[in-house]
């Protein structure tokens, strides 16, 4: 009996010693702790490995499934070409992608309108205060230099040209060259609307009519005058415009405001909600949208090299506008090496690079600028969830490109006012594609009904979106860390200050609060026990 004894107490000590283990792989340090025995809690570790594989495959779906619509729509196309189809058949085969295109330009006016007026309306410059204006400022800079690349890598690498749809006529799309001057004013025309319903689906455009005209000796020529009209496509400029008007004069108002405001941003987020809908429709009609293309394709070479190009000038204008112009522009208000602030924020670069999502980055963004290359966190606080939301220079790069891209591939020369178009829209909407699964791709739509190009192209930039997202979220959040560091070293003196006088007015108040104490016999004082949590310090946080 002692032996059934002692055997009986060796198994519970050996299985309590696997409970203890398997409490301890279950506590918050297990993964910092000791090494796991053989035996005890490895089907445990094996159902952790299996929940960080499916909470990646979670994160990283839509992806997925959007990679693997691009490569069965390459294989379905492959298959296809040898059928022979006709041109109505062309058409028929490539409906579902069709579809998908009409979803997205279903909602581009909804989400110009509602989510510029609702976020010119959030702002109130009198809390932002000058670094709320020195942001601004920079977000808007950073971004239209960005949307300048873009546009100017496009041109310089020509990536659309030489590559051409078969169902694409060029007589349908191409668009009369126009003076300078002509395109300026049509410009400004189109900014300002004279009916705002009508800017919804029309927009005004010059064209050019001869008229005979007799002179004095009763010689006749042609001349060529100029004749306003309105052409189907939206007017996306007007809308812009109104909406950041409408906005801010709805914030002027005041309370009297708020519904409307309330009603607006509202709004916005259930088209945001529609728009996450519409793209989990978007591997299907990916699918189809590559397959029916390279069907029309009578060179798949070309358009394989073309799309290369693309990726190039895409790649190539975020190196440029990382390596290069915001390290330079962090440089020359602080006069510190940037690469060297870099290096603190390598781990959030590379979580950028594999989420792509600028705010999955956010959290690990703030503790190494804070922690790694000492900004003050006051300024981290504040500028990093903004930039988060609004600074998206990657995303101008990459949109002004495929503008560019799919006008050449269209046989388009795009005149000075259309270049113009392309940037201020990129600019002004690269905000809208925030945290909207390829949505950037959505404000490439908004910029070629803008300038009067055909959609259909769009599934050759959704086939690439997901590489190129990649170093475009690497930018966007690059841009955020530089402009915390700029704000730092230039607000030093402010900062400082500000500190000092919180300081002193602590100690003061302290001291007048135990002079109370002493004075009066009433009170009871009681010694308060240290707070282990408290990491603070003395030092008051306060919002500049």
């Amino acid at each position: 009996m002692e032996k059934n004894a002692a055997v009986n107490g060796l198994f519970d000590r050996k299985r309590s010693g696997c409970t203890a283990q398997a409490l301890a792989a279950s506590s918050p340090g297990a993964e910092e702790g000791g090494e796991e025995k053989p035996g005890c809690g490895t089907g445990r570790g094996r159902g952790r490995g299996m929940g960080k594989a499916l909470a990646f495959l979670r994160r990283n779906l839509l992806v997925l499934l959007t990679v693997s619509g691009v490569l069965a729509g390459a294989v379905l196309a492959l298959g296809v070409r040898k059928l022979g189809l006709s041109r109505a058949q062309k058409v028929h085969f490539a409906f579902p992608g069709e579809l998908l295109l009409r979803l997205l330009k279903m909602v581009i006016l909804p989400v110009v309108f509602c989510s510029l007026l609702s976020g010119a309306a959030s702002l109130d410059p009198r809390a932002l205060g000058k670094l709320g204006g020195k942001a601004i400022a920079y977000f808007a800079i950073t971004t239209l230099i960005g949307s300048a690349l873009g546009v100017a890598l496009g041109l310089l690498l020509k990536p659309g040209t030489g590559s051409h749809t078969a169902l694409s006529s060029s007589s349908s799309y191409n668009i009369s060259s126009k003076e300078a001057t002509d395109s300026f004013l049509d410009l400004f025309r189109n900014l300002i609307p004279s009916n705002l319903v009508a800017a919804a689906f029309r927009s005004y455009q010059t064209e050019y009519r001869y008229m005979q005209e007799t002179a004095s000796g009763g010689n006749t020529t042609l001349v060529k005058v100029p004749v306003g009209t309105e052409v189907e496509g939206m007017n996306i400029l007007g809308l812009i415009l109104f909406a950041i008007t409408f906005g801010v004069a709805l914030r002027k108002l005041g309370p009297e405001g708020e519904q409307l405001i309330k009603f607006f941003s509202a709004f916005n987020e259930a088209t945001m909600i529609l728009v996450s809908w519409i793209m989990w429709y978007a591997p299907i009609g990916i699918l189809f949208l590559v397959a029916s293309k390279i069907v029309e394709m009578d060179d798949i070479v070309s358009l394989v090299t073309s799309l290369g190009k693309y990726i190039l000038a895409s790649i190539l204008g975020h190196i440029i506008h990382g390596v290069v112009i915001l390290p330079l522009i962090y440089f020359v208000f602080t006069r510190r090496n940037p690469y060297t602030f870099l290096l603190g924020i390598i781990t959030p670069l590379t979580t950028a690079f594999g989420t792509c999502s600028s705010s999955a980055t956010l959290p690990s963004m703030i503790k190494c600028v804070e922690e790694n290359n000492g900004i003050d966190k006051r300024i981290c606080r504040f500028v990093l969830p903004i930039g988060a939301t609004v600074n998206m220079d990657g995303a101008a790069i990459f949109q002004s490109a495929a503008a560019v891209f799919i006008a050449q591939m269209n046989d388009v020369t795009l005149d000075a006012g259309q270049i113009f178009t392309i940037i201020v829209i990129a600019t002004a909407s690269s905000v809208g594609a925030a945290g909207i699964p390829a949505g950037g791709v959505l404000t490439i739509a908004i910029i070629l009904e803008a300038i009067g190009l055909p959609t259909n192209d769009l599934s050759l930039i959704l086939a690439v979106d997901w590489i190129v997202d990649r170093t475009c979220t690497m930018v966007n959040v690059e841009g955020d860390a530089l402009l915390a560091g700029i704000l730092h070293y230039t607000n030093l003196k402010e900062l400082d200050k500000q500190k000092t006088e919180m300081t002193e007015v602590k100690v003061e108040t302290v001291a007048n609060i135990k002079a109370e104490e002493e004075s009066s016999p009433l009170v009871i004082h009681k010694q308060q026990p240290p707070n282990p949590y408290n990491t603070a310090g003395e030092d008051s946080e306060s919002v500049l």
